[in-house]
């Protein structure tokens, strides 16, 4: 990369508060603008075959290679949320606002994503038994199955894509402390990437909020992470399903959404676990989670810990903080759980540092991987547009390397 305000409005319309987007204006340096969003979000919580499934039946529209820019999707709307998801969630008695955007279009589902090309790009890592990283591979060490079928490579590239990285942090509370780990790591973290490269900044907590829209430039960048604010909420599942839906276009990129959060949602809005995994996969974005849950889950521990070693009286009269803590782990627990078939899902990757001291050196591993994947790229022997969920696999000749790509992609349609 190059060393070198927005704000979110809603609507509402027969009753259903409805997200948008105001753009801000272009800055004056060659950098591109940011725009705000923020939307609702609930949390639940599934295996990776519930999530793989759940992509499979709704089996959007196809997303390979496209020269044009889709129109704008929404997350879903009107989608219940059960008690047990609400213990799970923090709740507020006075509802935070929902973003809106001015010029809002229905989309088809057959609009979602308009594809010109058949051909499949796969960024796909290698690494070996000790889990380093293995270059200098060539085509004929990668072995790729659609559906169990092996499909013929067209051509392979090493640190040839570009990269569009989506920036996210989570800016409630449990993460809001570590802002300046945080900015440290970034920074770094866009000083490894190659010159061709970009990135963008997105941070979240009762809202979704664009601090800085595609940019190479690292002064631009540093400008956007001083506007990082502390929030409440954590609407998670909506700022993933945005960055994924909104933030990606179509070309010639790869793509990878790098966020920090423990990944609770406080089930405030409306997209689920299973429409963040078809967006991401829809886009063809990986997600690369560092989650906070062991350096919470330490601290949480220790309070309960604490409470329990006081004497009878005492454990009796603190049982609702303890019942409060008890549940909080087990919250935690769960939402590793969801990151991490997440990761693995899109072709990315969870990392869970003991403490956020850590934050440089997971950042820069992030980076290093990005820099060091393959690009593998087919055409598929099924030509058929039917918009279907298609199941890919990548393995190499030396069964003491492990392939990461993602699990599939969507056919396009007719």
């Amino acid at each position: 990369m190059d060393k070198g305000d927005n704000t979110s409005v809603s609507e509402t319309r027969g009753g259903v508060t409805r997200p948008c987007v105001r753009r801000a204006p272009r800055a004056n340096d060659g950098s591109e603008g940011g725009r705000a969003q923020s939307t609702p979000v609930k949390s639940i919580g599934l295996s990776l075959l519930a999530l793989t499934l759940a992509a499979s039946l709704l089996a959007p529209a196809a997303h390979t290679q496209s020269n044009t820019r889709p129109r704008k999707a929404r997350p879903p709307e009107n989608s219940p949320v059960s008690p047990a998801q609400k213990k799970d969630s923090t709740s507020s008695e006075n509802p935070a606002p929902t973003p809106q955007r001015q010029q809002q279009q229905a989309v088809d589902d057959d609009e979602v994503i308009t594809v010109n090309s058949l051909e499949v790009l796969l960024p796909v890592t290698v690494r070996d038994a000790e889990g380093r990283l293995v270059p200098a591979l060539t085509r004929d060490d990668f072995v790729v199955r659609e559906d169990g079928r092996t499909q013929p490579l067209s051509d392979l590239s090493l640190r040839q894509v570009p990269v569009d990285v989506v920036l996210m942090v989570d800016s409630s509370s449990s993460v809001a402390a570590s802002f300046d780990d945080f900015r440290r790591a970034v920074i770094e973290f866009a000083s490894r990437l190659a010159p061709d490269d970009r990135v963008s900044l997105i941070k979240f907590d009762d809202r979704v909020e664009l601090l800085q829209d595609w940019t190479r430039s690292q002064t631009q960048l540093r400008r956007a992470l001083r506007r990082l604010t502390p929030g409440v909420f954590t609407r998670f599942n909506d700022a993933l399903y945005l960055a994924a839906r909104e933030q990606f276009a179509p070309g010639q990129r790869r793509r990878a959404v790098v966020v920090l959060s423990d990944g609770i949602d406080s089930g405030r809005g409306a997209a689920t676990l299973e429409s963040v995994l078809r967006a991401l996969l829809e886009s063809q974005a990986a997600l690369y989670a560092i989650c906070n849950t062991k350096i919470e889950g330490a601290r949480k521990r220790r309070e309960l810990d604490t409470l329990l070693s006081g004497t009878d009286a005492t454990v009796r009269f603190n049982d609702l903080r303890i019942g409060d803590l008890r549940e909080a782990l087990r919250v935690l627990d769960s939402s590793e759980r969801n990151l991490a078939e997440l990761a693995r899902a899109t072709g990315g990757r969870l990392y869970t540092p003991q403490s956020f001291d850590a934050l440089d050196s997971v950042y820069t591993e992030v980076a290093e991987e990005l820099r060091s994947q393959y690009a593998l790229y087919y055409t598929p022997l099924n030509a058929a547009r039917d918009g279907r969920f298609r199941r890919v696999e990548v393995t190499t000749a030396d069964p003491g390397h492990r392939a990461t790509t993602r699990i599939g992609y969507y056919a396009p349609k007719r």
